[in-house]
């Protein structure tokens, strides 16, 4: 089946007269030949809701100069089954109408459509947070896990003797500063594997 022009010949016996074929399949997009033997014409398409379950027109309303050949492009969806439905032609503004009956055959071959696994549609479960111990355990991989919370603690005598040692300003408190710190690193390099 080939997706050849519906061909329509406009004027050619008497002004506003249409000739076309009066049935026309496809199995895709195809283009609706409007061929003007003599002066110009407006040409109306419509389609009925049948064919229009697959087929579309790009524009209705055309206007077609004497002598002129216009292509109306046809939208086409291949359904899984042949859809048939009827496309009304109209020249001068309703003086003559003619009926094309269009049947659009499934597309490819006929292949039925791509079954989509029903897993596809439900969300994957995110990977929970990780827990404190195992982010610092990310930051620092070679300290043993089970020494984070000694780590915490470090830190957290870390920041006050270093907040006490910097407000007090007393010798007696940065030399304790200074312990703390050096405990902490000496408690880090025992932690490291």
């Amino acid at each position: 089946m080939s997706n050849a022009p519906l061909t329509v010949t406009l004027n050619d016996e008497r002004p506003h007269d249409l000739s076309v074929a009066p049935s026309f399949a496809t199995n895709g997009p195809f283009s609706v030949e409007l061929v003007n033997k003599g002066q110009a014409v407006h040409v109306h398409l419509h389609i009925d809701d049948e064919l229009s379950r697959a087929a579309s027109l790009s524009e209705g309303n055309h206007f077609v100069d004497g002598g002129q050949t216009k292509h109306v492009e046809v939208f086409v969806t291949p359904p899984p089954e042949p859809v048939s439905g009827k496309l009304k032609i109209v020249s001068g503004h309703g003086s003559e109408t003619r009926y094309v009956d269009v049947t659009v055959e499934p597309g490819e071959g006929g292949k039925p459509p791509v079954d989509v696994d029903e897993t596809l549609s439900k969300p994957t479960q995110p990977d929970p947070e990780p827990s404190v111990t195992e982010s610092i355990a990310d930051v620092f991989p070679s300290v043993d896990p089970r020494a984070a919370p000694l780590f915490g603690l470090a830190l957290v005598a870390l920041v006050l003797a270093v907040a006490l040692a910097s407000v007090f300003e007393s010798f007696a408190i940065t030399l304790g500063a200074g312990v703390v710190v050096g405990g902490v690193l000496a408690a880090l390099v025992l932690t490291m594997r």
